[in-house]
This record gives structure tokens, C-alpha cells and sequence, in this order.
């Protein structure tokens, strides 16, 4: 299977991805390791306040990138077709979800626990304490499962890129102007 995929998305679709992929790698790196710091400490203030201010952000980033794809992203042609254009379609579509259930449970979370942001700002506290364990429960379970299906989605294309050598890659490839 060898094509010619020449066609590049635009810039912005690009940044989009590319910063909604760092964000989402850091922000699972920080849940995974942030509760090692010695607790109650500044610096574990610090690394979880970043921690919901950038999730925060992702928020923003997610709102705006399906906003962009859905009003004036460009629209490439499927690099497959049958079954494997569908399972693309499927694990894009599953991707978005699980970025809207991740983010959504970071912020019940956070408004859970009543963040006390970088001891400048905290979050008022709305629900039940007793909520804390089973939202903080599901919100790693999502992230862990935007990481699989993640990770597939870049297999996928190392893939195109190594195996059928077909430069899908480069549709999402970031360059100097």
C-alpha cells in the first residue's frame, strides 16, 4: 500500500493537535507523579495548581479545536478506505470523547476539592467530599484511557509512515513558514 499523501492540514489544525498532545502527556506525567512530593508542601501546591490551570487551559484548547474543525479546519481525503477508514474515523471520534469526559471529570474534581491555586486563589468548594475519591477514580481512568487510545492512534501512524511509507505523517507535520 503505497500512496502519495501530499496534502497538508492547516496551520492552525496543526498547532492544535501538536499542543493538544504535549498538554495531554504533561498533564498524565503530573497526575501520575505529583502526589510523590512530600504532601502539603509548596512545591506539591505548586505542580498540581499548574496541574488544573493547564487542564483548565486544555479545556480551552479542546473547546476552540473542535470549534476549529467543525467551522474552517481543512478537510483532507481519508488516507484509507473501508474497514481501516472507519476504525480512524472511530478512534478520532473515541479521542475526542474521552479528551471531553478527562477534562470534564479534572474540573468537577477540582471544584470538589476546592483547589487552593498556587495560595493566590481557591476554587469554591461545590459537591460532596464524599465525591472526591470516586470523580478522582474516573478522571485517571479516562486520562489512562485517552493515553491508550493515544498511543494507537500514533502506532497507526508510525505505521503509515515506516510500513506503508505512504508520508501520512507529513499532513501533520509542523514546519517553518
Amino acid at each position: 500500500m503505497t500512496l502519495a499523501l501530499a496534502v497538508r492540514y492547516d496551520r492552525t489544525t496543526i498547532i492544535l493537535h501538536w499542543l493538544t498532545a504535549v498538554l495531554v502527556a504533561g498533564l498524565w506525567f503530573v497526575g501520575q507523579t505529583a502526589d510523590y512530593l512530600p504532601e502539603d508542601s509548596l512545591i506539591q501546591n505548586i505542580v498540581w495548581s499548574s496541574h488544573v490551570t493547564t487542564g483548565f487551559t486544555l479545556a480551552t484548547i479542546l473547546i476552540f479545536r473542535i470549534f476549529w474543525r467543525s467551522t474552517s479546519g481543512v478537510g483532507l481525503p481519508a488516507a484509507d478506505s473501508g474497514a481501516l477508514h472507519a476504525l480512524a474515523k472511530a478512534t478520532h471520534y473515541l479521542l475526542y470523547g474521552l479528551l471531553v469526559i478527562t477534562i470534564s471529570l479534572g474540573i468537577a474534581n477540582a471544584f470538589i476539592r476546592g483547589y487552593d491555586l498556587f495560595h493566590l486563589f481557591k476554587l469554591p468548594q461545590l459537591g460532596v467530599k464524599d465525591w472526591k475519591k470516586p470523580v478522582t477514580h474516573w478522571h485517571e481512568l479516562a486520562a489512562n484511557s485517552v493515553l491508550i487510545v493515544a498511543g494507537f492512534h500514533a502506532a497507526a501512524a508510525l505505521v503509515h509512515h515506516y510500513v506503508w511509507r505512504d508520508n501520512l505523517i507529513s499532513r501533520m507535520a509542523l514546519r517553518a513558514r
